[in-house]
């Protein structure tokens, strides 16, 4: 059930692909994604059901409404131009630790740190706020945020703290 509530978001991460940015349909997709992040994990912990599939594919359904959302969001939104550089440092890191998971382990890790959750809750949050709170402000909280916890999920790779077939 968990994995179901997971593909919910991918298939509304696809579809905010044909709606445009801000409208009442991106929205509802938009929240709906957000909601199906939320319930998936608790549904997987309630119904003992949580696997590595599980959050292998919630690491993908969770990039998918991350690039919809910037393929909708970017042409649309004026964003200063220092967040295009901090958001390739951040995907740098992110790929870094993606091959560094590779190398150390032989899989794919993720590290579904308390970091890594308010990360998303913040870039969740962003588009919501866009209307009331400038992106000058914001985005250098988000960048912030998302930057140290991308920092701390490579460190949890090097020691063995994230997930994967060798972690405690």
């Amino acid at each position: 059930m968990a994995n179901l509530v997971t593909c919910l978001r991918i298939l509304c991460a696809c579809l905010l692909l044909f709606f445009p940015a801000f409208s009442p349909a991106f929205f509802a997709l938009y929240l709906t994604g957000g909601v199906s992040d939320m319930l998936d994990g608790f549904i997987a912990r309630r119904t003992h059901t949580a696997s590595a599939f599980g959050e292998k594919l919630d690491t993908a359904a969770d990039f998918a409404m991350a690039a919809a959302c910037l393929i909708r969001l970017l042409p649309v939104t004026d964003v200063p131009g220092w967040v295009y550089p901090a958001i390739a440092v951040i995907t740098a890191i992110k790929a870094d630790n993606v091959i560094l998971g590779f190398v150390l382990r032989g899989a794919f890790v993720t590290a579904h740190t308390e970091l890594n959750r308010l990360t998303g809750i913040l870039l969740f949050l962003l588009p919501l706020m866009l209307s009331f709170v400038p992106l000058e402000r914001s985005a250098p909280v988000v960048c912030c945020a998302a930057a140290i916890a991308a920092i701390q999920e490579g460190h949890f790779i090097r020691t063995g703290h994230a997930g994967g077939p060798e972690s405690p």
